[in-house]
């Protein structure tokens, strides 16, 4: 029970990799918060983990609108008291060469990863600090925090963004004892992924099955997708591992698609 009693708020966690890591931290003993746009689905799925035996949460928070965002937190610490972890997951995908991506799907994308990751992050450790406990702040970023692909600026701009906020809240949060990290994934199979299958082959003229053999698992050296359960088990590592030894850092889990 490596997160035993520690609360735990997972952004995007209704569905795919956030679900997956919420799920983890529940078997570890996390009391976990599901924080989703789509509060229907957040109760399902806090629904199910109680269910199950574990303690879970629903909260609708919309990651870009600053007042979802401080009620969000502010009703997981009139449930719990406290906040140890946050993992910051939400996240959408917007495939388009730049030359005809609309003003408005980047301002979205870049709000919903980097606006969500700040807010999220700003009233957490309003509470870390105050506990005297200390925490762990998550990015979920990706290995295009790390280089680029053709047809996503904002999502590669983002993502790049976010090991930026890492690094200073690693080094504000230290005197706090709050580590920051980031865990950088190659594509998962998900919703959001399968999603953009159809998408990159029209833009690249390309079949759906050449999409996913020679774009996404091209550069991988198994020709394997990541999975949600390796995703996840990062996440649980940045969690327990509790020692500031493991601060400001970015691990890449992409089957070697990127190696540093």
């Amino acid at each position: 029970m490596l997160l035993k009693d520690k609360v735990a708020i997972v952004t995007g966690a209704a569905s795919g990799i956030g679900k997956a890591i919420a799920e983890k931290y529940a078997t570890e003993g996390a009391k976990v918060v599901i924080a989703d746009l789509d509060l229907k689905d957040a109760e399902l799925t806090a629904k199910s983990m109680r269910n199950n035996g574990h303690d879970a949460l629903a909260v609708a928070m919309d990651v870009t609108n600053e007042d979802q965002v401080i009620k969000g937190v502010e009703k997981v610490i009139s449930t719990y008291d406290t906040v140890d972890v946050l993992v910051s997951n939400a996240g959408i995908q917007v495939i388009s060469p730049i030359e005809s991506l609309p003003l408005a799907k980047w301002k979205q994308m870049l709000a919903i990863h980097l606006d969500g990751a700040f807010l999220t992050t700003r009233e957490c450790l309003k509470y870390m600090y105050k506990s005297g406990k200390g925490g762990s702040i998550i990015y979920m970023g990706s290995v295009h925090s790390k280089e680029a692909s053709v047809l996503k600026a904002p999502y590669v701009t983002a993502k790049h963004g976010l090991i930026g906020l890492c690094k200073v809240v690693a080094k504000e949060g230290i005197k706090h004892n709050v580590r920051a990290n980031v865990i950088c994934p190659s594509f998962v199979r998900t919703p959001l992924v399968d999603k953009q299958i159809p998408e990159q082959a029209k833009d690249l003229g390309i079949s759906e099955d050449d999409v996913v053999k020679k774009v996404m698992l091209k550069d991988t050296i198994d020709g394997e997708f990541t999975t949600t359960e390796d995703v996840a088990d990062i996440a649980l590592l940045f969690a327990s591992f509790d020692s500031n030894a493991l601060t400001g850092q970015s691990i890449l889990v992409s089957h070697g698609w990127f190696m540093q």
